[in-house]
């Protein structure tokens, strides 16, 4: 963590090698002249700054969570239940962060919004790429949502890749398997491109580990770091729709998205879907 020191000619301190050839150190690794010159703005707004700023801000976010829960599920295949709940436990952390992104749109008026969604043309969250690697780790499959990406060969074929691998809840199911645990032959064998569907069987092993924590704590652990996960991509989703319930009301998203209606319906789906209903049987 870099930290602002006080001028070292008024405290005595020693003073700092300021000379460099190049650019800083600190340049070279962070790119913060890049990262602080990618915003162009398209109208004379000033609160479009803000909106594409917190935006990028979103993308970064987006791209550190993908990574831990990438991390987990390869650590989840190999059995290693501490990796998988540090990158879980991280990941809640930076999931806090994301969700407060929204804090500087959250109060946008329709007016503030109108007087720069114009140049917004056709774009729109659900395009993000990196985001729907997120929904797709947690489980949220959709061969449809590769298609407005075939234009960019790179990110098509990363979301093509991602779309066929397991999530972070199918691994974690075959490590139930391995243990011994009833998950059944269709859920293991299940179509990876697809969106999990909830299964009785395997509600009905979540609510036997969970009604025997002496015996399962290592598991309870792993269950109770998935649901942190599933909680907070709740409140995102609902964050998500206050704010744009907010800035533009029932109207039709960009994009040509239903806009609140959509996000309503995404607002009641939780993800690991026996983690929260086995909890009605312990």
């Amino acid at each position: 963590m870099s930290t602002i020191h006080p001028d070292p000619e008024a405290t005595g301190a020693q003073t700092p090698h300021l000379d460099f050839a190049g650019t800083t150190p600190y340049e070279d690794y962070v790119q913060a002249d890049v990262l602080t010159h990618l915003q162009h703005p398209r109208s004379d707004d000033p609160g479009e700054m803000v909106f594409l700023v917190t935006t990028q801000v979103m993308e970064l976010w987006f791209t550190v969570i993908v990574h831990e829960w990438e991390t987990a599920a390869h650590a989840l295949r190999e059995d290693r239940l501490n990796v998988a709940r540090d990158a879980l436990k991280r990941s809640v952390r930076e999931l806090e962060a994301l969700n407060a992104s929204w804090t500087p749109l959250a109060q946008l008026t329709p007016a503030q919004f109108n007087s720069y969604r114009s140049a917004l043309g056709e774009g729109s969250g659900f395009q993000s790429a990196m985001y729907r690697r997120m929904e797709f780790l947690l489980g949220d499959k959709s061969a449809s949502m590769l298609v407005p990406h075939r234009g960019a060969p790179r990110v098509h074929a990363e979301l093509e890749k991602a779309l066929a691998e397991p999530g972070l809840y199918d691994e974690t199911l075959a490590l139930l398997a391995r243990r011994g645990f009833g998950i059944p032959r269709a859920v293991l064998g299940r179509d990876l491109t697809r969106k999990y569907e909830p299964s009785p069987e395997v509600e009905a092993v979540w609510a036997e580990i969970y009604a025997d924590p002496e015996h399962h704590d290592e598991l309870v652990r792993l269950g109770e770091a998935l649901t942190d996960v599933g909680e907070l991509v709740w409140r995102w989703r609902n964050d998500h729709l206050v704010a744009t319930r907010r800035a533009m009301g029932s109207k039709t998203g960009t994009g040509g998205s239903a806009g609140v209606a959509w996000l309503e319906k995404r607002a009641t789906k939780n993800v690991f879907p026996e983690l929260w209903t086995a909890r009605s049987h312990v």
